[in-house]
């Protein structure tokens, strides 16, 4: 069930033309900054958008002008962990890395503790309205945002067309408190604090 949802919205995904992933991802990015949780967060961690994924890029320059500091994920398929690693310069920090998603080059490694993030975009392939997530399958960020603070915001970007009735969760999935699309804001659960 969950390899075909899958294959499925990621075909979705893929099948729009660049124009519309940029506005959609520009509308989504519009309601990302209206959270007050956003506005108040210190410390923001981005995934970087791959194979059209919602676009982060703008929010994360909207961040640095913004004087937030920003951590995106390093992936360690070794140890099967995300390394939150700050970025200072964007884009000139990156480089291509695992699975030919943009991280950080070896010398703009900037290691730093997961209880410092108050605010977590979170990628995904498919989301409910409760804020389950079909991750890719790696169970990276649902050991991730284990480690971070009980009152840190996780938030999902998504297209509409990711939005399922049933994303099959498991026992060890991490749900989102938010999940955002061009259409409108889920907040699915209540972020503590």
């Amino acid at each position: 069930m969950k390899k075909q949802l899958r294959k499925e919205i990621i075909a979705a995904r893929m099948s729009q033309p660049d124009d519309v992933v940029a506005e959609k991802s520009a509308r989504i990015a519009e309601k990302v900054k209206s959270l007050p949780e956003f506005q108040e967060a210190g410390l923001v961690m981005f995934y970087l958008d791959f194979r059209k994924e919602v676009a982060t890029g703008e929010l994360i320059k909207y961040c640095l002008e913004k004087g937030k500091r920003v951590v995106i994920p390093i992936t360690d398929t070794k140890n099967t962990k995300l390394i939150p690693s700050e970025l200072k310069d964007f884009p000139g920090d990156l480089t291509s890395g695992t699975w030919g998603i943009l991280e950080p080059k070896p010398d703009r490694v900037r290691p730093v503790e997961p209880t410092e993030i108050d605010f977590v975009i979170v990628p995904g392939v498919s989301f409910d309205v409760k804020g389950n997530r079909l991750g890719y399958g790696g169970g990276f960020y649902d050991r991730f945002l284990r480690q971070t603070r009980p009152d840190t915001t996780f938030a999902a970007l998504a297209f509409e067309l990711q939005i399922r009735d049933n994303v099959y969760p498991e026992e060890h999935d991490y749900p989102v408190h938010y999940v955002i699309t061009e259409e409108r804001l889920i907040k699915c659960r209540r972020a503590t604090g």
